[in-house]
């Protein structure tokens, strides 16, 4: 790959964070394109640094604490206390996955979470990663306040993966996307069943900035179809818009807004 050393090096941290049981020095190198050398003069100085380490047994690299530790000494500094209250109490109140998402430019990422389904089928995917603007509620809602030319190129910028790991609702041409989009500004939230994944269902909105109402964030609630039929869903949708007010007046308040 081209790019600086610092992309470099945050190139290979990225690909450690979804291999928990490490990667070897030749895979690493692959990914990254770039000579074995190379990648163990970068591996050796984020192990002096100790945000990598290599496991003794299997010789692999792996993601230390270090960087989970960061993560959280800076969400405990940037407003996290005031935003993780609202999520605990939706997803008590609904029983159901609660996600917020933050607005990062082109980018929506998922940064906290709270779990209401104590027990059955739980659905629970991993933070910090985009949201898939294509077939996500969460994606969906964002884009509902998009122009319909602005949103097509926001999915275009960020892709499309196979449709075949879609839902079988998932939309299949832009067109069908527009269609969402449509129902989600006429609602004020977007809703979705079984787009993303088999058997789950989704019900978002947005969260504006108080200032000049410009969307910051998006909130959801997701779980398993047979629990969210659409009844449910639409018994939860002011319980979901209550909560992302909630979250808009208490925005300026926290740097994960910013």
């Amino acid at each position: 790959m081209a790019g600086s050393q610092i992309e470099r090096a945050f190139s290979l941290v990225e690909s450690l964070t979804g291999e928990p049981q490490g990667l070897a020095l030749q895979t690493l190198a692959e990914r990254l394109g770039i000579p074995k050398s190379a990648t163990h003069r970068m591996l050796a100085e984020l192990v002096r640094l100790g945000y990598v380490r290599q496991n003794r047994d299997t010789s692999r690299y792996q993601l230390s604490a270090k960087l989970v530790a960061l993560g959280f000494r800076y969400l405990s500094s940037s407003g996290a206390d005031i935003v993780q209250p609202i999520l605990d109490r939706l997803a008590q109140d609904t029983g159901e996955l609660v996600r917020l998402g933050v607005i990062d430019g082109a980018r929506q990422v998922w940064i906290a979470k709270s779990q209401g389904a104590r027990s059955g089928l739980r659905y629970d995917p991993d933070m910090g990663r985009d949201a898939p603007l294509f077939y996500t509620a969460s994606g969906h809602a964002w884009l509902a306040c998009l122009e319909d030319e602005q949103a097509v190129q926001m999915v275009l910028r960020q892709g499309i993966a196979d449709p075949e790991q879609f839902g079988p609702n998932a939309p299949r041409s832009m067109d069908q996307l527009l269609g969402y989009l449509h129902q989600a500004r006429e609602r004020g939230y977007a809703w979705v069943e079984q787009t993303s994944a088999v058997g789950m269902s989704a019900l978002a909105a947005v969260i504006r900035r108080p200032s000049d109402l410009g969307v910051i964030g998006v909130l959801s609630i997701a779980g398993p179809s047979a629990r969210l039929a659409p009844g449910r869903l639409a018994e939860l949708a002011p319980l979901l818009l209550a909560a992302a007010q909630e979250l808009s007046v208490a925005s300026p308040a926290s740097e994960l807004f910013a």
